[in-house]
């Protein structure tokens, strides 16, 4: 996907929705000294062009009973089965972030129980029943420090 070039107004809006992705379009109209309707077509341009890749809601795990976050190293046994693995790994609800990675495992994974018998069940009866997964490697978060979108530097600075 090809860069796009953003100018002061583009990292401006997108300053404001990556800290509150509610915030009215009037509000970052008045904030950014343009019209409502520029808004709408940046933020449609910003869509269209990948830039922005949707809005969602944010909930807290340990609030609805996941009190377990664990980060999941992943080797497979064959890599040309890296993307087979992916989608079976998809369908795991407990699993909220997969991404390929270099080094000693080809797969690092998030994921939330409720406790670590919850955790033991997913690893031992879901992610170690895959055929093509070798190994794994179980980290536990004790605490999230935090968890944040990529910052948009303002160009005056």
């Amino acid at each position: 996907m090809a860069k796009i070039s953003l100018d002061a107004v583009d990292r401006k809006i997108l300053g404001f929705l990556i800290k509150n992705a509610r915030m009215p379009f009037l509000e970052i109209a008045r904030e950014c000294g343009v019209s409502g309707a520029a808004i709408h077509q940046r933020v449609k341009k910003l869509e269209d062009a990948g830039v922005i890749l949707g809005s969602r809601l944010q909930v807290n795990p340990k609030a609805m009973g996941y009190d377990v976050c664990a980060i999941i190293g992943i080797r497979i046994s064959d890599p040309t089965k890296t993307v087979q693995t992916v989608e079976h790994l998809r369908k795991i609800p407990e699993i909220t972030e997969c991404h390929f990675i270099t080094g000693k495992y080809n797969i690092l994974i998030k994921l939330y129980c409720t406790n670590n018998e919850h955790l033991m069940h997913t690893i031992f009866d879901h992610i170690l029943k895959l055929p093509e997964v070798s190994q794994t490697e179980t980290f536990i978060s004790l605490i999230e420090s935090f968890d944040r979108q990529v910052e948009i530097p303002d160009l005056e600075e």
